[in-house]
């Protein structure tokens, strides 16, 4: 007898647990209904930095000397694209509804392109006499961009894909250039090899601000309220970076026969960081969609 009372003691108290957890289990599912709905809508706040790499598109070109016994081409500089590596730092803010998100993120850019060119003088009289000299350039190039972006989450929860596209303006707030002089000499009676400290030229009444496209992909992953974020983006520079008004007008570099081409400015770049909700920021309820 006392078995028994004891069996229906267990499954009575068995019996109100279970029906206080599914009381509560109907609540909770009904109480989330509206979070989620008012979750679509979100503001987000963070900070991402990164490196990016650089390529000047020449749309003319241009140079002190004048081609007369050669061709012209052979006064071109040669550049490297997407090969020195730059540093970004951006501030973003967006808003967030669903999977779309409208952004903009103040960006402060350093980019760094590199070129090279060559000028060969040959005695027409005595040909093995000759002077060669190799001008190799690095153009650092610092900008302020205001960019408008879109972007629509893909397919995940807590870890989420993207794509995103949008427009940008870039402000000019500095350019430094430095130029190295090697080469060989063989018109002064033998085999001489030149080279000289590098040449640091301010140079930001060279260029100008442009405008360009921008678009690429990154990743989200939720972490408790905040999103971790990665993405690679492709900037395609649409105008001219160049100050058309002042290209001869730095004497410094007129002296070792450079003339600014007309370029176009493109990059690749790499960016991680960090979003804040400005929306349940608290220890008691996560930001992570209740999906």
């Amino acid at each position: 007898m006392k078995k028994f009372l004891l069996i229906l003691l267990i499954a009575a108290t068995a019996s109100s647990a279970f029906s206080q957890g599914k009381r509560k289990t109907l609540k909770l599912n009904g109480g989330q209904k509206p979070k989620n709905t008012f979750l679509e809508k979100q503001f987000w706040l963070g900070f991402k930095g990164g490196t990016n790499l650089s390529q000047a598109d020449p749309i003319k070109r241009y140079s002190v000397l004048s081609a007369t016994n050669y061709p012209a081409s052979d006064l071109n500089k040669t550049y490297s694209s997407f090969h020195d590596l730059g540093s970004q730092a951006t501030v973003e803010i967006t808003f967030q509804f669903r999977n779309l998100s409208i952004s903009t993120q103040p960006t402060f850019n350093h980019s760094v392109i590199t070129y090279s060119n060559q000028v060969v003088w040959v005695n027409t009289q005595a040909p093995s006499q000759s002077l060669t000299q190799k001008y190799s350039q690095s153009q650092g190039l610092d900008f302020v961009n205001l960019p408008l972006i879109a972007k629509y989450d893909l397919v995940g929860n807590r870890l989420r894909g993207y794509v995103h596209g949008g427009i940008y303006y870039s402000f000019l707030t500095n350019a430094l250039k430095t130029v190295t002089i090697s080469g060989v000499d063989l018109a002064s009676g033998g085999t001489n090899t030149l080279s000289s400290q590098p040449l640091i030229v301010g140079t930001k009444d060279l260029f100008t601000n442009y405008w360009g496209l921008t678009g690429g992909i990154g990743g989200s992953y939720q972490m408790g309220n905040v999103k971790l974020t990665l993405d690679v983006t492709y900037m395609h520079g649409m105008a001219n970076i160049t100050n058309v008004k002042n290209r001869f007008s730095n004497d410094r570099l007129a002296g070792i026969g450079d003339a600014q081409d007309d370029i176009k400015l493109n990059n690749i770049v790499i960016s991680a960081g960090v979003l804040f909700p400005m929306r349940f920021l608290s220890s008691s309820f996560k930001s992570l969609d209740q999906k």
